[in-house]
């Protein structure tokens, strides 16, 4: 197609006469029989909701509707018994209006997208984000910030470029136009067009571990978006062995909700073959995607996935299967946790090699192992500082605290330490312990 009859096509979208003539965007049946004839018919609206793979009864369910609008999706999930927030960035006249005539218990904001992850409203089972993303001048970050406050499934319709034609292109690298000022139904506030394999990728880089395209027509796409893997099989093979799960930056355990980061997983496996479509991550019950997975030896294995969206602060557990297998053990990393370091103290160093008491061999590939109380629990080898006589050595283990709140160090000694007395000292959150003297032979 060539440029001037894509402009002419995009212009051709314009509904707004339409929208000024009827003065609603959805049509409704109230339950005193009156009709609502507005740009969406009725039949058309009932047809889209019934796509939603969702149940017809919602009780128990908390439902987000972002960009309302008129508000019939809201008000259609309220009617089926769930519990309703719906937001817009400005306040509609028809919805109050709506609300008030149906006695409404949805509760109405006004917000933009942007500022939901600091709004407080809570988590939702079920997010929709209908004829929305478009207008949007981030949409990947919109559906990151989507993602994060759906629990189970959100269902997004948008505006395509390619709705009748994405099967004859489905190899091709995903495409998103981009709309400077008036290109798209001659509209200011539409930013953004995506073929349908954008709108699917896009949905998958936001953090929803698994998307299916529900419907297409020629310029309208609606995809269903999950956070959670599907179903274990009945019949389950081995699983995998998860020995450590990691910051992949810095490789400590501690993560931050407001950087873009990942987690790095080592497992063991005795499979000969393992491709990271086979790899079930989950974290809370979220699932993640890998994006990498390689055999490092024997039956060690690494992957690496995107960290889950929408991760509140504390401890989160962490566990891995196979698409044909049961859950491994788990093992857990923090979320936005501070470090509350007390008083640091040194409770013996060993050689790690050898076990002798005060000492450490001073050549490359020595090792020194020391116990020490004092650490905060989510204390790790990228927040936990080791200086030999000054010289900081690289910290290759924290364990957690035990019982008695003594946690274990082991710190790589390289061949140019002097050989000698030196002076030991811990640092970790600011705090330092008292030097302790160690033989280097």
């Amino acid at each position: 197609m060539q440029a001037d009859t894509i402009r002419e096509a995009r212009k051709r979208q314009d509904h707004s006469h339409e929208l000024a003539e009827k003065g609603w965007y959805h049509s409704f049946e109230l339950p005193d029989g009156t009709l609502i004839d507005g740009v969406n018919p009725l039949p058309r609206l009932r047809e889209r909701f019934a796509r939603f793979p969702i149940p017809d009864d919602l009780r128990g369910k908390r439902v987000l509707d972002i960009g309302a609008w008129d508000g019939w999706f809201s008000f259609e999930a309220e009617r089926r018994g769930a519990g309703v927030t719906a937001v817009d960035c400005f306040e509609a006249p028809n919805f109050v209006e709506l609300h008030r005539r149906l006695s409404s218990k949805v509760d109405y904001r006004v917000l933009e997208i942007y500022e939901l992850p600091a709004a407080g409203l809570g988590k939702f089972d079920i997010v929709f984000l209908l004829g929305v993303l478009y207008h949007l001048r981030h949409p990947l970050l919109a559906l990151e910030i989507v993602c994060g406050l759906t629990t189970d499934v959100a269902i997004v319709e948008s505006f395509v470029t390619d709705g009748d034609t994405w099967r004859e292109h489905t190899e091709n690298i995903p495409t998103l136009e981009f709309y400077e000022g008036f290109e798209l139904a001659n509209q200011y506030d539409n930013w953004a067009g995506p073929s349908v394999a954008c709108l699917l990728a896009m949905c998958r880089a936001a953090g929803f571990v698994r998307v299916e395209l529900l419907h297409a027509e020629p310029y309208n796409a609606m995809v269903a978006c999950y956070r959670r893997w599907e179903p274990q099989p009945a019949e389950t093979s081995a699983p995998p062995q998860l020995m450590f799960v990691a910051n992949n930056s810095d490789q400590g355990i501690n993560f931050s909700s407001g950087k873009e980061q990942y987690i790095a997983c080592w497992f063991r496996s005795s499979r000969e073959t393992i491709a990271k479509e086979d790899l079930r991550l989950e974290v809370d019950g979220f699932g993640v995607a890998a994006y990498y997975t390689g055999r490092t030896q024997d039956d060690w294995w690494a992957a690496n996935f995107p960290a889950a969206r929408g991760l509140t602060p504390g401890w989160h557990n962490v566990r891995l299967r196979f698409a044909d297998s049961d859950f491994s053990n788990v093992l857990r990393i923090a979320v936005d946790l501070p470090l509350h370091v007390g008083r640091i103290v040194c409770q013996g160093v060993r050689d790690a090699a050898n076990g002798k008491s005060g000492e450490v061999t001073g050549t490359e590939g020595g090792y020194l192992t020391c116990w020490v109380t004092g650490l905060a629990e989510n204390s790790d080898r990228n927040n936990v500082r080791v200086f030999l006589d000054g010289r900081r050595l690289s910290v290759h283990w924290v364990g957690t605290p035990d019982a008695d709140g003594v946690s274990q160090i082991n710190a790589a000694v390289p061949g140019i330490v002097p050989k000698g007395e030196r002076m030991l000292r811990i640092e970790c959150g600011g705090v330092s312990s008292e030097p302790w003297t160690v033989r280097v032979v």
